[in-house]
C-alpha cells in the first residue's frame, strides 16, 4: 500500500491506495510498450542538444504516461521557466504526483534524491504558496521538510527545518537550539548556507554558547563552496567573523578545520 503525502486541515495524512506505482525509473513499463521510458530517454538527449522545445514535448508524454524521473525533470523546467513558461502550479502538480506515487519508497534506492528533493520542493511552495492556486501552509510546509529531513535524510529539508524553527512561524514557536540541531545535521553533509547560518549563530553567543572557533570554522566551509553572486552574503558574513575573530579562534579554527575535513573526507 502507498501512503500518500498531501495537504489537508489537519496537515499530512495517509491515504490508502490499492495500485501499485510504476517503478520510478520507468523500466517496469509492459513489455509491448517501452515507449515513457524512450520518451524520456529522447527528451533528456534534445535537452542536453539544447532543444527544449523537443526535450519538453518528450518528457511531457513519459510524465504523461506515469514515469517520476520526467515528472521531476518537468517540474524543474517549469519552476524555473527552463525552455517552457515558468509554471510553478504545474511544477507542484509534478512534484505532488512524484510524492503520491513514491513517496515512502526506500531511502536507500538510487531515486531517493528526486522524491526527497520533490518533497522539499512542496514544502518550499507550501511555505509561499502560489497566487490563486495554492494558500500558504506552514503547518504542512513544516511536516514535509520533517519527513524528507527525517525519513531520507535531506540536508535541504534540515537546512528548511532549521531556518523554520531559527525564525518562528505561525505555527511553529522559535526554538534556537532545536534550529542548531538541524543545522548542524545539514552543515555536516556539506550544505553551505546551513554551514553560513550555524556558523554565524555559534559566533554571534546569542541564542546558545559562543564557539568562536567552531563558528568560524563553519563559515570557513561555507565560503568555501560559496557560488557567485547568489551566496554574496555567505562570504559577506565571513568576511565579518573573520575580522572579529580573536588571533586564538583564527588558529583553533584551523585546527577544527583539519579535523572536519579528515572526518568527513
Amino acid at each position: 500500500m502507498r501512503c500518500l503525502l498531501r495537504a489537508s486541515g489537519l496537515g499530512l495524512f495517509l491515504s490508502l491506495g490499492c495500485v501499485a506505482a510504476q517503478a520510478f525509473d520507468g523500466t517496469k513499463t509492459p513489455a509491448d510498450d517501452p515507449s515513457p521510458m524512450q520518451a524520456f530517454r529522447n527528451g533528456t538527449r534534445a535537452y542536453k542538444a539544447g532543444d527544449l522545445a523537443g526535450a519538453s514535448q518528450a518528457l511531457e508524454f513519459a510524465a504523461s504516461k506515469g514515469h517520476a524521473l520526467a515528472q521531476w525533470k518537468l517540474a524543474r523546467m517549469y519552476s524555473e521557466g527552463d525552455g517552457v513558461p515558468r509554471d510553478d502550479k504545474k511544477a507542484f502538480d509534478y512534484y505532488q504526483a512524484i510524492v503520491d506515487a513514491h513517496g515512502e519508497d526506500s531511502p536507500d534506492t538510487a531515486q531517493a534524491r528526486f522524491v526527497s528533493s520533490a518533497i522539499v520542493a512542496l514544502g518550499s511552495y507550501y511555505v509561499s504558496g502560489i497566487p490563486n492556486e495554492v494558500k500558504p501552509n506552514p503547518r504542512h510546509a513544516t511536516e514535509l521538510f520533517q519527513y524528507a529531513a527525517t525519513y531520507f535524510g535531506d540536508s535541504d529539508a534540515q537546512y528548511n527545518l532549521g531556518r523554520i524553527y531559527l525564525d518562528g512561524n505561525a505555527v511553529q514557536k522559535r526554538d534556537a537550539i532545536t534550529a542548531g540541531r538541524w543545522l548542524r545535521l545539514a552543515a555536516d553533509k556539506g550544505h553551505r548556507q546551513a554551514q553560513a547560518v550555524l556558523g554565524h549563530l555559534l559566533l554571534s553567543g546569542n541564542d546558545m554558547p559562543r564557539q568562536g572557533a567552531r563558528g568560524l570554522m563553519y563559515l570557513t566551509l561555507a565560503r568555501d563552496g560559496a557560488n557567485g553572486e547568489r551566496d554574496q552574503w555567505i562570504i559577506d558574513l565571513y568576511d565579518d567573523a573573520f575580522a572579529k575573530a580573536t588571533p586564538d579562534e583564527r588558529e583553533m579554527c584551523l585546527t577544527y578545520l583539519a579535523q572536519f575535513l579528515k572526518d568527513h573526507s
